[in-house]
């Protein structure tokens, strides 16, 4: 049977090349995919425009089902389009995935099923936010409405970086309108929440519109340098399992976090299918409140979480298009998996893209060193070369007996690639090392 996996991140490589390596897929398509899925045995790439044109290729070539990679297709409705064609596809709706692509929806809805969060407010005008900023001081955490590929959050830790963001995001709203032509008054809004102590991490489930599976627990560095410093990035690195997630803590977050997420969408009439990301603050006492719903799988999460997986993907994903998941028990490598980004010159600002990527595992798939595996993100083929094409170029990822021994061997890699101008950080895991000591 043929898959499509729609995007072209790390995430995507990741699901592209473990959907592959399942028993009964005879091709993995990726739209449009990046250089790292190009070189994958059993994946080609497809450069198609539009949802209506991925519609008629998946009408053309059979596709058995499709997978959704990213949020932006989400928001626009991908779902639902393939859904009236009468075509297989995992992910939620686009009135769903409003879970994602508005903040201020997402708020909303958690304090209308009880589901713990951190105190907010909403704003449509940067004097009204800057006033409450004023009254309520720093630490403080600005949220842009709409979707903004993982790098819509600044922590402020003080009064003028609040101050800043809140000027940069409501720009950032009002140019994005113009070109789209949405009404300002409506969709420029920015989310500012109440600073939470403790320590995050991701939980990701599947969901088949009632039944939830819940995939290995994870945890990622936002931050741009060592020692969480420095801006918010869509993700340096990530491991799997967290640590944190005590089975105590797990239970608590499927009952007091995820099940009612569920539940609450289909009371709204907005019943939920796809991956479900909650990204979850833990205090010192144990205590979960959410942080953001995201309507996919985490990136650079995946890349560790798939790596651990021992199931056929295909067959798990089979059971989430037919509703039931209740008949998977997905088994993981005992081993711990970490993932270091490499990441472009400039990122998370201005990406310099166009810099030739070296390393003899980069282009050949069947160079993959064992229990590891490089996945490419922003990467393209030109004149013969791979080259940066985006922020985070890739992700090396690697299995160990502990923590620390993934730590090593991944680090061991990615010190054998080289591009003018990688940023990475050299102490992905560092949290899970200390709790383990």
């Amino acid at each position: 049977m043929k898959i499509l996996v729609i995007g072209s991140g790390g995430r995507e490589h990741a699901l592209a090349w473990r959907l592959a390596q399942g028993a009964r897929v005879q091709k993995v398509f990726v739209a449009p995919g990046n250089a790292g899925t190009s070189h994958e045995d059993g994946v080609e790439n497809i450069v198609l425009a539009s949802i209506s044109e991925l519609v008629a290729f998946a009408q053309r070539e059979q596709i058995y089902f499709t997978v959704v990679g990213p949020e932006a297709p989400l928001a626009a409705g991908i779902v639902d389009s393939f859904r009236a064609a009468g075509l297989k596809i995992f992910g939620p709706t686009q009135a769903a995935a409003q879970l994602e692509s508005s903040k201020d929806f997402a708020k909303a809805f958690m304090r209308r099923h009880n589901i713990p969060t951190a105190a907010h407010q909403t704003f449509s005008d940067a004097i009204s936010a800057h006033e409450y900023i004023n009254t309520r001081g720093a630490p403080i955490v600005i949220k842009a409405d709409g979707l903004a590929a993982g790098k819509g959050v600044v922590v402020a830790m003080n009064l003028d970086e609040a101050h800043q963001a809140v000027d940069m995001m409501f720009a950032g709203n009002k140019l994005r309108d113009a070109l789209s032509g949405a009404d300002q008054k409506e969709s420029s809004k920015v989310v500012i929440e109440e600073f939470l102590e403790g320590e995050e991490a991701s939980f990701i489930v599947m969901v088949d519109g009632k039944n939830i599976l819940p995939l290995a627990t994870s945890q990622d560095h936002k931050r741009l340098f060592d020692g969480d410093l420095g801006p918010n990035t869509g993700g340096m690195g990530a491991y799997s399992p967290a640590p944190i997630v005590t089975p105590k803590i797990h239970a608590r977050i499927m009952r007091e976090i995820i099940q009612p997420a569920v539940q609450g969408m289909e009371k709204e009439g907005r019943t939920y299918t796809g991956f479900l990301y909650a990204g979850v603050m833990i205090d010192p006492q144990g205590n979960v409140k959410t942080l953001e719903f995201n309507c996919r799988m985490g990136d650079p999460e995946t890349q560790p979480i798939l790596l651990r997986l021992k199931n056929d993907l295909m067959e798990i994903l089979n059971h989430a298009v037919h509703g039931t998941l209740d008949k998977v028990e997905p088994q993981w490598d005992r081993r711990t998996a970490l993932g270091v980004v490499l990441a472009a010159a400039n990122y998370p600002g201005t990406p310099r893209t166009g810099d030739i990527i070296s390393g003899a595992v980069i282009a050949d798939s069947d160079k993959q060193p064992e229990d590891a595996h490089v996945f490419h993100a922003a990467t393209a083929e030109r004149d013969g070369n791979i080259v940066t094409n985006g922020g985070r170029v890739l992700c090396v990822t690697a299995l160990g007996d502990s923590v620390k021994m993934a730590q090593r061997r991944a680090y061991q890699i990615a010190d054998t690639i080289h591009f003018e101008g990688c940023q990475m950080r050299r102490d992905i895991g560092y949290r899970a090392i200390a709790v383990k000591k």
